[in-house]
């Protein structure tokens, strides 16, 4: 079972998207809202370095965002760090 978490915010086209793919691929993940804790926000930037959203993390390796979600997946390496 993997763990995936996904902190992202309510008016985030991109969080959608990200959201969107790991459902097709069949995953289940925590959402963490942002916009709605504060706190989390802080963690977030701690652990990813960034400060825009999504900040998608699978198994405690940051993956980055929807573009970095997506580019992992047409490659295949999603599918084998899910897998690993």
């Amino acid at each position: 079972m993997n763990n995936i978490v996904v902190y992202s915010t309510r008016i985030c086209p991109y969080c959608v998207a990200a959201k969107r793919l790991l459902k097709q691929k069949g995953l289940e993940f925590k959402e963490i809202m942002i916009d709605q804790d504060f706190s989390q926000r802080e963690v977030m930037m701690k652990k990813s370095g960034r400060t825009s959203v999504p900040q998608i993390f699978i198994n405690e390796k940051h993956v980055g965002g929807f573009d970095d979600l997506n580019a992992l997946n047409r490659s295949g390496q999603l599918d084998q760090l899910l897998n690993s």
